[in-house]
Order: structure tokens, then sequence, then C-alpha cells
């Protein structure tokens, strides 16, 4: 018996197919969606899901059990002026900045699921966020987990205000990681290596690390102290990068901070534009 049955039966409908979407709709079908059962609404859908089997850009089914919004924040408007209203079905955004209120708005009376997942979700190795609406019971939470669980792994949040907050640190935490990168292959360059190698180091450095601190389960301070030895090499680089004016602590709150900041902007923005 599949996780999937119910879909497989009433159906699922996918707005938005792009990288998000995309991920998504890869993990699903792995774990036994049928491609049949997929309607997905996108006008510039990419070329490799023409030929899945899928329906696309199709009459929604009457009654479908989920319906996933994958647009972005600024295109989410156009998008739910484009939806039907629909009875008994998931609704399940993944768009930052989107609140709960804006969609009940638009589905009056619906259950919705507030998802918040990240860019590694294209190869299963994602973090989502979710959060419902009070109509939502448990079963809808463990469908909204079941599907999101097909790219990586999921948590729960107390409250919708906590949305936010993961959208400024996983959400858009991807983004720091591949900046971080840039920033140690040109520190390397800048000491001696060659452009190629310098990168190839601080690209196998940070997924390498990455991957240990999920593996050993850890705190990460811990680790880091395994790492440094009194009067060596690490404590010297260390002492410039944990600085308390300038260090990568103040910085990364500051980034978070302001990712926070324009997350709640986006959500202001889009329930002005309802009104």
């Amino acid at each position: 018996m599949s996780e999937f049955d119910d879909i497989n039966k009433r159906g699922l409908v996918l707005v938005g197919c792009g990288r998000m979407g995309g991920a998504m709709l890869k993990g699903w079908l792995a774990r036994g969606l049928n491609p049949g059962a997929v309607t997905v609404i996108d006008p510039k859908l990419a070329p490799e899901w023409q030929s899945a089997g899928l329906r696309v850009n199709a009459p929604l089914p009457d009654n479908p059990a989920v319906l996933v919004l994958a647009v972005k924040p600024q295109m989410m408007a156009d998008a739910l002026g484009e939806v039907p209203v629909l009875t008994d079905t998931l609704v399940l955004s993944v768009a930052a900045g989107t609140t709960i209120a804006t969609y009940e708005a638009a589905f009056p009376g619906a259950t919705i699921v507030r998802v918040m997942p990240n860019t590694p979700a294209a190869i299963g190795q994602g973090i989502s966020a979710l959060i419902g609406n009070a109509r939502a019971t448990d079963a809808d939470l463990d469908m909204a987990e079941a599907l999101m669980g097909a790219v990586g792994r999921v948590v729960r949040l107390e409250s919708e205000d906590q949305m936010d907050a993961v959208t400024g640190l996983s959400g858009s935490g991807p983004a720091y990681v591949f900046h971080m990168i840039e920033a140690m292959a040109q520190a390397g360059q800048a000491v001696g290596l060659s452009p190629e190698l310098s990168l190839e180091l601080a690209r196998m450095t940070v997924a390498g690390a990455g991957a240990l601190a999920v593996d050993a389960d850890e705190d990460p301070a811990i680790l880091r102290e395994n790492v440094t030895s009194p009067g060596g090499t690490t404590a010297a680089g260390l002492m410039v990068l944990m600085n308390e004016e300038h260090g990568l602590r103040p910085l990364m709150k500051r980034t978070v901070a302001a990712a926070t900041a324009r997350g709640r902007e986006l959500g202001r923005d889009l329930e002005r534009g309802g009104k």
C-alpha cells in the first residue's frame, strides 16, 4: 500500500513546475505517485516533463486530493486567480512570504498547509518546515510531511510567525553557503592556489563538513573544537572568523535578519494586493 494511494485515486494538481516544483515532482514519482494522477499547470513547462505521462495544462480534476502551489511569491496573486474554489482538497504552498491568511481568503474553508523547503531538495537533501491552518488535521499534516519527505527532511513549526525566520535561515541559506564557497575559493587564490584547485578544495571542504555535521549529530561547537589545536593553524584562522564585532557570527545574524524582514514584507505586500 502506497502512502500516495488517495492521491493516485483523486489526483494532485501542481501549479508551477520550475526548479522546486520539478524537484518535488521527481521525488513523488520515485516514491510511487502515478504520473497520470498529476495535473501540472505551467505554461513554460520544461521539455523533460512533456513526455512523462503527466496531465499537462489540462482541466483540473473535480476534487483533487492535493493542490500544490509552487510559483514565485510575485506570481502568486495571478496563480490564485486561475485556480477555482476546491472542496475537500489539501492546499499546500511552498511560496516564501505568502501567509496562510492569503490562502484562506482565496480558498474559503480550505485546509491549508504552508511549507518552506530549500534548493537542496533538487537532490533529495533539502529541509522543509511546515505549519497548517486551524482546519489542518494530523492526517493532513502527515500527508504534507510525506510529500515533502520525498525531497529531504521535514520539521513542523509551532506557529506561522516562525516561517519568515525559517525562510531567512534555511530557505535562503543555501545561497549564503554558495557565497561562502566563492569567498573561500578566492581566499585560496590570494594565498597562491590556482583558481581550479582552490574552488575544488572549497567545494569539497564545505560539502564534507556539512555531511559530517549531519552524520555526527553533535553540537557544531564540539566538532569545531575537535579540529582546533591550541596555537595551530585552525586556531589562527578562527581568531579572525570568531571576532566578536567583525566576525562571522554578527555578520550571519544581520544576514538572516535581513532575509527574515524581507519575507515579512513580501507577505504584507501580497496581503495588501489581495484586498
